[in-house]
């Protein structure tokens, strides 16, 4: 089966594959005749990120920098489908960087984010993925990326925990070399998920 390279394409065959699958399930309520046009559109909207590149987002929002601080934004909303239930995980990332000639305007971290959190994905990958389009993108001297999200695969399906909280971890640059400089905004990156 060939990939769809258009998002119409893909929405008519994710349709059609939805409509297979619910025909298994012994349904009887009405309300579900139009469910898999809408989960299509759902899932097409879920998995955008796989029809746009950081470089796309970031466009013309580098900018030069001459200071000697760091930037930190936490609180940015995650919400991506784990790759081997596609079933959500939810939470917040963390993205510090320490700036070398070039930063980012503020919003391009969360267009970041999303471009790779609105794939099929797993938490480490992503946390991994984010850090490398900051870094690929103005090569600060330091990147620290936290995220901290709950896994409706392990709320709703087999272990069926109460409250798990998944924190992923990904330094570079100065942050990789400097403990203490790491501990200071995993502190201040703290930030629970709630569902």
């Amino acid at each position: 089966m060939s990939k769809p390279n258009t998002v119409s394409q893909a929405l008519g065959e994710i349709e059609k594959a939805y409509a297979t699958i619910l025909s298994k399930l012994p349904l009887t309520n009405e309300g579900t005749e139009s469910t898999p046009k809408r989960a299509a559109k759902a899932l097409v909207e879920l998995t955008q990120g796989y029809f746009t590149t950081p470089c796309e987002k970031i466009g013309e929002g580098i900018f030069p920098h001459d200071g000697s601080g760091v930037v930190h934004v936490k609180g940015l909303e995650i919400c991506s489908l784990c790759e081997h239930h596609l079933l959500p995980f939810i939470g917040n990332c963390s993205i510090t960087y320490i700036p070398d000639k070039k930063m980012l305007g503020l919003s391009k971290l969360k267009r970041i984010s999303d471009i790779f959190a609105r794939r099929l994905q797993v938490q480490e990958r992503l946390t991994e993925q984010i850090a490398d389009a900051i870094e690929k993108a103005i090569q600060p001297k330091g990147v620290l990326v936290v995220i901290r999200s709950v896994h409706l695969c392990m709320k709703m399906r087999g272990v069926c925990e109460k409250d798990p909280e998944t924190c992923t971890v990904v330094r570079k640059g100065e942050f990789a070399n400097n403990q203490l400089l790491t501990m200071q905004y995993m502190a201040e990156s703290q930030h629970t998920p709630k569902l």
